[in-house]
């Protein structure tokens, strides 16, 4: 996920066409990047693993909404390369929340299921 961070802040072509399509250049471009930038410093700090790696799935569920209604698995020949990467950022997030479960806060974790405490 912070592989494409660079794209992002520099509007690159393809970022700017995707986030054109949608509808939503360039404020939400770098909105999500931002978010990108904050999921993925979280992940790297032991006691936020499990907001990060929460974060990061909601921004590819989010990905995911836009590759398959309004642009489309493969972008401008890309052979679907974005969306196996979100597909990518989307299992390792979960697991590194099921990993990190334990460090979720009692404030928030008696609100979660059983199976995650």
């Amino acid at each position: 996920m912070a592989q494409t961070l660079y794209f992002k802040f520099t509007a690159s072509d393809e970022s700017v066409y995707i986030f054109t399509t949608v509808g939503i250049e360039p404020w939400s471009r770098i909105g999500i990047g931002v978010f990108e930038l904050i999921a993925s410093i979280l992940i790297l700090i032991p006691a936020t693993v499990w907001l990060g790696s929460l974060l990061a799935v909601d921004l590819m569920a989010g990905a995911f909404g836009m590759h398959l209604t309004l642009l489309a698995i493969e972008i401008k020949g890309g052979g679907g390369q974005l969306f196996i990467y979100a597909l990518i950022v989307t299992f390792c997030g979960l697991y590194a929340f099921w990993q990190s479960r334990k460090e979720i806060p009692a404030a928030i974790k008696k609100y979660l299921p059983s199976v995650l405490q």
